[in-house]
């Protein structure tokens, strides 16, 4: 067994150049001009800020919408529009502009990232990741831009000297829902947009194609169904097919058990159909991971809260702006059981044979996870001394939140200590790389197996 240490360039993209925005960032926010009171943003919430804002959480220790300034906004704003590209993106997208060729393990590392094993694919895709976004950003801000020009009451007091330009509002808004930041300007979040299904429906659907990942929107803008003879050119990839499924199966389970959930809680107070309808339709869209809210968190049940929590650790889809183990990983994880369960050997999805290394990747995935949820959670239980299993409750939330990079709280981030604060930032920081995508990028050791053991068997279960 050979092996050989080396510091690979990928490593030095995210040690470097992630890392640096997050530098850079803080150091903005620090300045006195970024804050409506005099002396800037204090060190550790600056640098929470801005791990929040580029890991597009949107878990945060300030009211970005009334105590920072435009200038403070707008730092915020293309923190997350670079946290949303994903730094090795838009690094790689400017190499491939100039004609540069991409090492193999770059190449495995975005392959990895975007679910991909054409690498002669990722110059078109990277260009169309960044002609995507913003596309798609664009129509969004047009369309949010509608709803500014005649905002409700309390939105239009909230936005203050900025009342004038309904546009830099919809922007904003737009930016953070396709990234799937979940930032706001307005103090509550969107509650005060319950009675707006327009507004409500643009930014579910944003968050959706931002979580949908680059990749699928790749496939689907790039398929030609019927050429001049009326045969078929190409067709949805398999990798496709179970994004697109398993989020329509979660939007609609989702939608279900909130709207009955809620129904007599905080629905209640809202009287037409459509709007509760529009609100239960959000609230399944939003843990996946954008993190705003239309119902008051603090006041749903506890059934809505584990609800939110499977969703918010499912999270979106590879190569996508949303956290979480992927639904892809989901996927994979049950039909593994299934073949299990009866008996076959191989993993096969749509009379598809999944490949060995695919199904570890994602049993990998899942345990990674679930072991970063559970240290994390366990150091803020050292950290926060909760003194009632409803503030233990809230901890292990506000864990999820930031591991799948989701943004949702309740009340709980403004009262971490500084060490509980720390915590959240590397939850944020290791769940926007991704499990496997960090592991991948401080693997520092190349080995080839020139040994086969042999094999014995142990008892399980």
């Amino acid at each position: 067994m050979k092996k050989e240490i080396r510091i690979t360039p990928a490593r030095w993209i995210i040690t470097g150049v992630f890392l640096a925005a997050i530098i850079i960032g803080a150091l903005l926010l620090m300045l006195p001009c970024a804050t409506v009171a005099e002396g800037g943003l204090a060190p550790l919430t600056a640098f929470f800020t801005a791990t929040s804002a580029t890991c597009v959480t949107g878990l945060s220790l300030i009211d970005i919408g009334c105590e920072l300034t435009l200038f403070g906004q707008i730092v915020v704003l293309l923190l997350i529009q670079l946290g949303g590209l994903g730094i090795m993106t838009i690094g790689t997208f400017l190499l491939v502009m100039v004609g540069q060729r991409l090492s193999l393990q770059n190449e495995s590392v975005l392959m990895s990232t975007y679910g991909t094993s054409a690498a002669d694919r990722l110059s078109s895709l990277l260009r169309l990741t960044v002609g995507f976004t913003l596309f798609i950003e664009a129509i969004g801000t047009i369309l949010l831009w509608r709803c500014y020009l005649t905002p409700p009451p309390e939105v239009a007091a909230q936005m203050g000297p900025h009342a004038g330009n309904p546009l830099y509002y919809a922007l904003f808004h737009s930016v953070s829902a396709f990234c799937n930041a979940g930032f706001s300007l307005h103090s509550n979040s969107l509650i005060d947009f319950q009675h707006n299904p327009l507004y409500l429906t643009t930014i579910a659907l944003l968050i959706i194609a931002g979580g949908l990942g680059f990749l699928v929107l790749y496939n689907i803008a790039t398929i030609r169904f019927w050429d001049k003879n009326l045969k078929t050119r190409r067709r949805l990839t398999l990798h496709s097919r179970v994004v697109l499924i398993t989020t329509a199966v979660l939007l609609i389970v989702g939608t279900a058990l909130i709207l009955t959930q809620e129904w007599n809680n905080t629905l209640s107070a809202i009287p037409r159909l459509t709007d509760k309808l529009s609100c239960a339709f959000f609230h399944s869209v939003t843990p996946r991971t954008a993190g705003f809210n239309c119902l008051p968190m603090t006041e749903i049940l506890g059934s809505t809260r584990f609800t939110t929590l499977i969703l918010m650790f499912i999270g979106g889809s590879p190569g996508s702006t949303a956290g979480g183990i992927k639904t892809s990983t989901l996927f994979v994880m049950l039909m593994t059981i299934s073949a299990i369960c009866k008996g076959r050997n191989r993993t096969v999805i749509f009379q598809r044979a999944i490949p060995e290394r695919v199904v570890r990747e994602a049993l990998a995935i899942f345990l990674l996870s679930i072991i970063g949820i559970l240290l994390a959670y366990g150091l803020l239980l050292y950290s926060e001394h909760p003194r009632t299993p409803g503030e233990a409750s809230n901890l292990y939330f506000e864990t999820i939140s930031a591991f799948a990079t989701v943004g949702l709280s309740i009340n709980c981030t403004t009262t971490l200590s500084n060490t509980g604060q720390f915590i959240i930032m590397v939850c944020m920081f290791v769940g926007r790389l991704g499990p496997m995508t960090l592991a991948l990028l401080i693997g520092s050791r190349n080995v080839v197996e020139r040994i086969r053991y042999p094999e014995e068997t142990i008892v399980v279960g």
